[in-house]
């Protein structure tokens, strides 16, 4: 939200109307967001890949379980159930109200929104669509349409900056989900959770991570070299393209992919903060 309400023109900014909308899809985005983590962690549980992957032999836990309520007996899977589809309910509210209220309704954009709200939660709930192989297509497309689905319900246009601004954010995301899911390959693979880690040969995979890290690379580069951006806008994103070198290649050496995420958490932060520094910089000009 910061990321989309810093690439509007100044003037736009503080309008009523655009500060009702976005504040209206910000609560929706909470409940879909909760409703997609609150349901993938219930259907962790029951197929036990939660448990393959967050505990080793003899329950020892192998990543922090403070995220994992369930597995820690915190809430049970009939509560967790309860509030995945009341946090739907919610998002759908509030996604609704904040179409109703936007000074500008592009087709596209209620198109969008409307495909994360029926397909986000299933990512491995209902159609279980990570177990159909659409789990990194979700990872990064779920991201990218709350950049750009809000920005064009107060402006009603998508400006080319704003949809690579868009595209680095959810190549941000999945460049954190697909260290995880290598990590996971034996407990995703135990339950028939389909993704490019668990089908793809080490080397393989590791050719699949490269590939997205150079396309944040390039695009930064090529936004700036063609005009989609400001031509100084992969100056303002050196800090994240850098640590993006560093998670990669430290990987391709160790193969410590929880480090990778956790490197990738960061990385994805200083891009953010990167982002938002050119937007108040351009449209301060």
């Amino acid at each position: 939200m910061v990321v989309l309400w810093t690439a509007l023109a100044g003037s736009v900014r503080f309008a009523p109307d655009t500060l009702t909308t976005l504040l209206l899809f910000l609560l929706g985005e909470v409940g879909v967001i909760s409703a997609v983590m609150a349901l993938d962690d219930v259907n962790g549980i029951r197929d036990g890949s939660d448990r393959a992957n967050y505990l080793g032999t003899g329950g020892t836990p192998l990543r922090p379980l403070e995220r994992k309520p369930l597995l820690t007996g915190a809430l049970t899977v009939s509560q967790a159930t309860r509030f995945g589809y009341l946090s739907l309910l919610w998002g759908a509210v509030f996604w609704t109200a904040a179409a109703l209220a936007a000074p500008e309704r592009p087709l596209w954009a209620l198109v969008v929104t409307g495909l994360v709200l029926f397909a986000g939660f299933q990512y491995s709930w209902g159609l279980k669509l990570s177990y159909r192989g659409f789990g990194e297509v979700l990872i990064m497309g779920c991201p990218l349409v709350i950049v750009v689905a809000p920005y064009g319900f107060v402006t009603g246009h998508l400006p080319a900056t704003v949809l690579v601004q868009a595209v680095l954010f959810g190549l941000w995301q999945i460049l954190v989900s697909c260290y995880s899911n290598t990590k996971d390959i034996s407990g995703d693979a135990a339950v028939g959770r389909s993704t490019v880690a668990v089908h793809a040969s080490a080397r393989g995979n590791l050719l699949f991570i490269g590939a997205l890290s150079a396309a944040d690379l390039l695009l930064t580069v090529g936004a700036s070299a063609v005009g989609w951006a400001p031509w100084w806008f992969f100056a303002a994103l050196l800090p994240e393209m850098a640590l993006r070198l560093r998670q990669f290649t430290s990987f391709s050496r160790n193969g410590d992919a929880l480090l990778a995420r956790r490197r990738g958490v960061v990385a994805f932060r200083t891009g953010v903060a990167g982002i938002v520094l050119a937007n108040l910089i351009h449209f301060a000009s």
